[in-house]
């Protein structure tokens, strides 16, 4: 196979990834309208449609922010130019600030009930899909992990065989789903459980792969950006489980 795989239609050619991206997007939003069209929902449409712009909104600028903080040395001199600060994105940045965006969303509009439970297994497939895009980019997308020696490692064109990380998150996140679909026929989850499980467990996956990629540490902080923002956002979820079982001692 040669990389980045193209659909040659005539004398255009179309890139897989592209083609991965958009079904990645429609299909995603054609289980969530399904899912959603037969399971109760306790947040209005009104509300929905406030929610998903918080989400947007956040999930640019986190996806952007982090994603420029992964190769901090080149913000003073980007490569390509100015638009190099505004085409650089990460997943994990995108969720984080989706993640806030939301949060302060409903804030502001006094939603308590849950509003990712219904999207978490959309994300599962939308992701899936996205990352198969990714792998047939090749190095070009650059989430190709580092050499190995093992016998699936693939060359994406530069004569090294190398750890295909996207074929491994697309083999984590059909584990995750079925985990999941497990768990749920065992007893309904919690409200928010779900979102919760599916973040805290992409966020792990995603701190521990890097490992086997090649973006270099911060300097003199021992793990990447992306690893740094997966600790944080870990740390919530740990604190967020922990903080309600903590005893209160009063004072009098």
């Amino acid at each position: 196979m040669n990389f980045p795989v193209e659909l040659a239609l005539g004398p255009v050619r179309l890139p897989v990834h592209l083609l991965c991206e958009v079904l990645a997007y429609s299909l995603g939003y054609r289980l969530y309208t399904h899912l959603r069209a037969h399971h109760a929902d306790r947040i209005s449409s009104q509300h929905r449609q406030w929610i998903f712009v918080g989400a947007a909104a956040g999930a640019l600028l986190g996806s952007r922010l982090l994603g420029l903080l992964e190769h901090p040395e080149l913000l003073a001199h980007p490569p390509g130019g100015w638009l190099y600060y505004f085409t650089n994105k990460t997943i994990v940045g995108g969720f984080l600030g989706g993640l806030i965006g939301v949060e302060l969303t409903k804030k502001r509009l006094g939603v308590r009930a849950s509003s990712g439970d219904l999207m978490v297994f959309p994300i599962l497939l939308g992701l899936a899909i996205g990352r198969l895009g990714c792998f047939f980019s090749g190095l070009e997308d650059g989430t190709y992990g580092t050499a190995t020696p093992l016998p699936w490692g693939i060359n994406f064109g530069d004569g090294i065989r190398r750890h295909p990380t996207n074929l491994y998150e697309i083999l984590f996140l059909g584990a995750l789903a079925l985990l999941l679909w497990l768990l749920e026929r065992r007893g309904p989850l919690a409200d928010g459980r779900r979102f919760q499980l599916f973040l805290s467990g992409y966020l792990l996956f995603r701190l521990l792969v890097e490992f086997i990629k090649p973006t270099a540490a911060l300097p003199g902080l021992g793990l990447t950006a992306i690893q740094w923002a997966c600790v944080a956002g870990l740390g919530y979820y740990v604190w967020g489980w922990v903080k309600p079982h903590i005893p209160v001692t009063k004072y009098t």
